[in-house]
């Protein structure tokens, strides 16, 4: 199943963080950021998708702050989730100029999507965004079961398969004890669910909903975007409704929009053939102008 032959698994000390991050292939710059639930990392969300895109470009795949085999931090400095968000990016940023990159594609899902989104509203991006391809980004994060699966995991394998159920349709995934068994080892990686748990944490009376990324894309004006944008969504996304994507793809100048039916909310592993070939026309295009 696993594309991840050939990839290499390097370690970069980042201003006194560990950084882990996944790299394979040359030529222009790809970077792959992975979703934000329990145990997600760049090689659970991207390892269908490295191999083939490697063969085209030089792809770059990290793991977040907090999650996988990054260091473990969660910043509470803010008060709210919002502080989280800031100190990955600002994170992000520093480890992408440690290893020399100051331009590249980039494709999210989830959180990352979501995080893509809001930064490229603004007139300097924080990241050296020079295209990108958002997966199931933005949208309010409505609470239903799905969204409660993804939020009340205990570590147990019964919670892990909630998950897959709140986050594909192909039963093939969900039912495979061996991908349950790997995703949960993740989630279990020393710290990797204190992160995750921590950005769920509230004070008594706080409204827990709007410093999610996602949240904020409501009143986000992305009518300001200005990076080429390719929209993919999942016709049978719990988590993302299809409606919010396609009310990006009307905001957003110049978007572009593909629906894949029978799909969930991570189409890079439930669709990754059709993604990866959607990833491969959007960059092989030519680049912006300057």
């Amino acid at each position: 199943m696993s594309s991840l032959d050939g990839v290499k698994s390097r370690f970069v000390n980042v201003d006194g963080i560990r950084t882990h991050y996944l790299e394979a292939g040359d030529g222009p710059v790809v970077v792959l950021l992975h979703s934000g639930e329990f145990g997600a990392a760049a090689e659970i969300s991207w390892e269908f998708n490295i191999g083939p895109l490697s063969q085209h470009f030089r792809v770059i795949a990290p793991d977040w702050l907090g999650f996988g085999y990054t260091d473990k931090i969660f910043d509470f400095s803010s008060g709210n989730a919002a502080g989280a968000f800031a100190r990955r990016l600002e994170h992000m940023r520093r480890f992408l100029e440690v290893i020399s990159i100051d331009e590249a594609d980039f494709v999210g899902n989830s959180m990352s999507a979501g995080l893509l989104l809001e930064m490229t509203t603004r007139e300097k991006p924080l990241l050296p965004v020079r295209r990108q391809v958002i997966i199931s980004g933005g949208g309010a994060a409505t609470v239903n079961d799905a969204r409660r699966a993804v939020l009340e995991y205990d570590c147990t394998p019964e919670a892990m398969k909630r998950i897959l159920q709140a986050i594909f349709v192909e039963e093939a995934l969900i039912d495979n004890e061996d991908y349950i068994k790997r995703r949960v080892e993740m989630s279990m990686v020393p710290g990797a669910w204190q992160c995750s748990a921590a950005a769920r944490f509230r004070m008594p009376g706080e409204d827990g909903t709007s410093a999610a990324p996602a949240n904020r894309l409501a009143s986000a004006p992305l009518e300001n975007i200005r990076v080429p944008t390719l929209l993919i969504a999942g016709e049978k996304d719990r988590l993302r409704p299809l409606e919010d994507m396609q009310d990006f793809h009307r905001r957003i100048p110049d978007s572009k929009l593909i629906v894949l039916p029978n799909t969930g909310h991570c189409s890079n592993i439930e669709r990754p053939d059709e993604v990866n070939s959607a990833v491969i026309g959007f960059f092989s295009e030519p680049a912006p102008a300057e």
